[in-house]
């Protein structure tokens, strides 16, 4: 099944990583806010991938803020679990750029986490700004 979105060049990018110790609980339970730190890890990399590293574009003077974030909890990951972060791009306007992510445990596919993140383009000054258009192209087909 081809899970890429129509008008855009990527198709869904995978990245792997291992629960590590300091991001569990006492009961060896994934804290919340350590599935968005996974998100934020999987748009740098999908960002990469593209060939533009996160730091090159705000060498450009593009910075990207997250102005909406939704997550949905399914199940919880636990200390040493191999964790796949699933990042897809479905949204691309002058402005602004949308991420949808799934959380889940790499070896037995159980859904974990599916969130959703809406990041706008600032400038240096922290202003809204257009995306210069060699940035953009690089998210469109």
């Amino acid at each position: 099944m081809d899970d890429s979105k129509p008008g855009f060049r990527c198709s869904p990018q995978d990245i792997e990583l291992r629960v590590r110790y300091a991001e569990t609980d006492q009961m060896g339970v994934v804290y919340h806010a350590n599935y968005l730190v996974w998100c934020e890890m999987g748009r740098t990399d999908f960002i990469r991938r593209l060939g533009l590293s996160y730091a090159e574009m705000e060498r450009k003077g593009i910075a990207l803020a997250v102005s909406e974030l939704s997550a949905r909890f399914h199940a919880a990951a636990h200390y040493d679990e191999l964790i796949r972060v699933r990042t897809t791009l479905v949204d691309v306007r002058s402005r602004m750029i949308v991420f949808e992510y799934v959380v889940a445990n790499a070896q037995t596919e159980q859904r974990l986490v599916s969130a959703r993140t809406t990041l706008v383009a600032l400038d240096r000054q922290g202003k809204p700004v257009s995306f210069a258009p060699e940035i953009r192209q690089l998210f469109i087909s």
